[in-house]
């Protein structure tokens, strides 16, 4: 049976991870320094922790649970005792990016990171429609890259990607460096940026005397055509009014230059504010 060693199993992310890998077929170890992530784990799943020194004997993977600020550090610390031929899998691009990853070329380095329920979707149980995160009723979509090792370990990472991220959809072959365009350039640098912003005009709009329910509903419900009408969820097209809107707004909120956010120094910049 595959040994795998979650560091981190305590936190907010280690539980969901937790609660899935229990229901898989790793014989799963589970490693959290603080005494209220250990008390969350028995409390909630009945889950003892063990000594990293114990956890990682004999491990065949190695799944680092941990904020990006302490990649380094965590990994540092364990790095001499994980046997050669085992594999190291983060939940984000940000360190192996930034090179905060030990070097040891006799393992495997593997990145896997959830897509998150997409707005348009399928779910039939209340359960599923209420699972904006993912990993837990609605199915998403995940991205792994193969980092350093054997092109033959990319099964195993995906293995484990797809049961800590259950029920995934669909999963999608990358590259860290495609990873770190999705993560933080597209999703956070430019869609919560612009999400931020919807909200701020949606605020100007309420202290401009528009009721607030009026101003909610109103913003949520044309996010939800516009965005199937621009990602081609439905076979539909805006109006001329809604054209000449996008073509005069779109100057006054966009630099010229917005594009910039993904070339690699940007990049590179934004994930070394992150870590």
């Amino acid at each position: 049976m595959t040994k795998l060693a979650l560091f981190g199993a305590g936190g907010k992310m280690g539980v969901r991870l937790s609660k899935n890998l229990a229901k898989s077929d790793f014989n799963t170890v589970h490693v959290e320094v603080s005494p209220e992530g250990r008390a969350r784990l028995k409390a909630e799943l009945g889950i003892e922790c063990q000594a990293a020194d114990a956890a990682l004997h004999g491990v065949d993977v190695v799944v680092l649970a941990v904020p990006d600020t302490a990649i380094k550090k965590v990994a540092a610390s364990i790095i001499d005792q994980i046997p050669t031929g085992a594999m190291v899998i983060c939940l984000d691009a940000a360190a192996p990016f930034a090179g905060h990853l030990p070097k040891r070329s006799d393992i495997t380095y593997f990145v896997s990171h959830p897509c998150h329920p997409p707005i348009f979707n399928d779910e039939k149980t209340m359960e599923g429609r209420k699972d904006y995160f993912g990993g837990v009723a609605a199915e998403q979509g995940i991205v792994n890259a193969l980092m350093q090792g054997p092109d033959s370990d990319y099964v195993l990472g995906e293995k484990v990607g797809k049961i800590i991220f259950a029920p995934v959809a669909r999963s999608h072959r990358v590259t860290v460096e495609q990873m770190a365009l999705l993560e933080p350039g597209l999703s956070e640098t430019v869609c919560a940026s612009l999400l931020d912003v919807m909200k701020d005009a949606m605020d100007e709009v309420v202290a401009r005397g528009v009721p607030k329910e009026a101003a909610r509903d109103f913003l949520l419900g044309h996010m939800n055509i516009l965005s199937a009408v621009i990602f081609k969820e439905i076979d539909g097209q805006f109006s001329d009014a809604c054209n000449k809107a996008i073509k005069f707004g779109k100057p006054i909120l966009m630099r010229d230059d917005w594009k910039r956010v993904f070339e690699p120094e940007e990049i590179a910049a934004s994930i070394e504010r992150i870590t």
